[in-house]
C-alpha cells in the first residue's frame, strides 16, 4: 500500500478537473450519510482521503474520525476542518489506540483495492476491535475479478455527462493513459474480490456480511458490502429463541 499512499500524496492528476473532483466527493458524503442511523453515531471513515465534502458526513452524526496514511493529506485534511468540532483526524496508526467498541458506523471506501490480502485482514480486524457491538462496516468500490479499465472509463464518462464535464474527462483520461497512475497499476495491479471471496474473507474476521444493492459512488461495475459482527447476529438469534420458548412455555401454563 505504501507506493500507493505517496501517489495519492502526491499533486497527482486522478481528478480530470476540480468540478469531477468536487461531485466525486459530494457523492461519496451523501452514499455513506444513508448508512448514518443515529444523529448521535461515531463514524470511522479509514483512509477516507481528501474528503473534502466531510462537512456533510459529520452534519448527520455525531462524531466523524477521519482516518488517513498520507502525511501530506493529513495535513490537509487538518488545516481544513480545525474549525469543526465534529470532526477529527487521526493516523491509521492513531486508531490502535482508541478505545475499544466505540464506533458505529466504520467505512472503507476505495481503500481494499490498494492493500495486498494480508493489509486488508489487518485493518478489518482494527475495525473488527473499534466496532460497538451492533456496529456496522460499509465496504465500498470494490474491483470485481472481471472488470477492466474499461468499465471504469465507461463508468466516469457517465458520471461526467451527468455533471458537465465531459470534455475535461476525456482530456483527462489522455492524461492517465500517460501518468503515474497508469503506470502503478500497471506494475503493481490492483487487488480484487469476488463477491463470494469477499463474503468468506469478512467471515473468516468475525462478520457476517451482504452485498449491497448499489455501490458507494459512481461506478456500478464496483460492489459495496455491509457488515455486522457476526456474535451480535448470534445474540440476536439467542434472543428471539429465548422469547419464543419463553412464550412456548407461558401457553403451556
Amino acid at each position: 500500500m505504501d507506493d500507493w499512499i505517496d501517489y495519492y500524496d502526491s499533486t497527482h492528476t486522478i481528478y480530470v478537473s476540480k468540478l469531477h473532483r468536487d461531485v466525486h466527493f459530494q457523492t461519496i458524503a451523501r452514499d455513506i450519510v444513508g448508512y448514518i442511523s443515529s444523529k448521535e453515531a461515531v463514524v470511522l471513515d479509514y483512509a477516507c482521503g481528501e474528503a473534502l465534502s466531510a462537512e456533510t458526513v459529520a452534519d448527520a452524526c455525531g462524531r466523524l474520525i477521519l482516518a488517513e496514511p498520507a502525511p501530506g493529506v493529513r495535513g490537509r485534511l487538518v488545516a481544513r476542518f480545525a474549525p469543526n468540532t465534529k470532526i477529527r483526524v487521526r493516523s491509521l496508526d492513531d486508531l490502535r489506540h482508541m478505545d475499544e467498541a466505540s464506533v458505529d458506523l466504520a467505512v472503507m471506501n476505495s481503500v481494499a483495492q490498494y492493500m495486498t490480502p494480508d493489509e486488508f485482514d489487518a485493518a478489518i480486524t482494527t475495525i473488527r476491535r473499534l466496532l460497538k457491538p451492533a456496529g456496522r462496516l460499509v465496504l465500498g468500490d470494490i474491483l470485481q475479478p472481471n472488470a477492466g479499465m474499461a468499465g471504469d472509463v465507461i463508468a466516469l464518462l457517465r458520471f461526467a455527462a451527468q455533471h458537465g464535464f465531459v470534455k475535461d474527462a476525456l482530456l483527462g483520461l489522455a492524461r492517465t493513459a500517460l501518468s503515474d497512475y497508469r503506470q502503478l497499476r500497471t506494475r503493481i495491479g490492483l487487488q480484487r474480490y469476488g463477491e463470494a471471496d469477499m463474503v468468506a474473507r469478512l467471515s473468516a474476521a468475525g462478520f457476517t456480511a451482504t452485498r449491497a444493492p448499489v455501490n458507494i459512488g459512481h461506478n456500478p461495475s464496483r460492489m459495496t458490502f455491509v457488515a455486522r459482527l457476526a456474535f451480535e447476529r448470534n445474540r440476536d438469534a439467542e434472543t428471539a429463541r429465548h422469547r419464543i420458548e419463553t412464550g412456548n412455555r407461558s401457553i403451556e401454563r
